[in-house]
């Protein structure tokens, strides 16, 4: 099963109360600031969930695999997670039941 942002409005409507618009407001500017952070190349810490990490990779050789010849692979950023001790007990604590 996939959550996916509508679910996540829904919830924040059903478990706040609020109306369906101010519950997507909610949602789309806590993504902004996220984006935002992460476009400026700020690691994101969520306490109790983990952390969203911006680290640049170099410009690296790599190869076609449709043609096999070499060609060089351009810098670029990239973000990676790594769940917190908590969320990760939660997780195990629950699929072990």
């Amino acid at each position: 099963m996939t959550l996916t942002k509508a679910d996540i409005i829904e919830s924040i409507r059903n478990d706040l109360g609020y109306p369906r618009k101010k519950s997507c407001q909610i949602m789309e500017t806590f993504l902004e600031i996220l984006k935002r952070g992460m476009e400026n190349g700020d690691d994101i810490l969520i306490s109790g969930f983990g952390k969203f990490c911006v680290n640049d990779k170099r410009a690296r050789r790599g190869r076609n695999p449709a043609t096999g010849s070499d060609m060089m692979l351009p810098k670029r950023r990239v973000v990676t997670f790594k769940c917190s001790q908590v969320l990760r007990k939660s997780m195990n604590d629950d699929h072990n039941k």
